[in-house]
């Protein structure tokens, strides 16, 4: 048991979200582009080390990213402030093992506010 929390707090420090500089909406990549006022989008959904995500929302808020394996467990979770419109984001996945994932995105209140699905090559 003491080895899976462990495993599980290094993946928590390996993966995570970073915030990239910031792109005017006119500038966000096709691949990243959100119709909707809110959601998620990565650019990829086959992913090696690293894949760019745009967070979109509304209004400035604090939101949290959180990873999820097969088993619907959350394997990597981040809590951040994003603005209002896009948010282009780097997501690290080198730590996590070849499979499928979720990745969510949740607002204060653990509201879901999107979830999209990507495959760790």
């Amino acid at each position: 048991m003491k080895k899976i929390i462990l495993v599980a707090v290094v993946m928590l420090g390996l993966v995570g979200c970073s915030k990239d500089d910031i792109l005017p909406e006119q500038q966000v990549k096709e691949q990243l582009q959100i119709k909707d006022a809110v959601g998620i989008k990565l650019e990829s959904a086959f992913v090696t080390t690293e894949v760019a995500m745009n967070v979109k929302m509304e209004v400035s808020q604090s939101v949290t990213i959180k990873i999820f394996d097969i088993s619907n467990r959350v394997v990597s979770k981040e809590t951040m402030s994003v603005k209002a419109g896009d948010n282009i984001l780097k997501v690290y996945t080198s730590a996590l093992p070849s499979s499928a994932y979720r990745i969510g995105l949740f607002d204060a209140s653990n509201k879901q506010l999107g979830i999209t699905d990507f495959n760790k090559l």
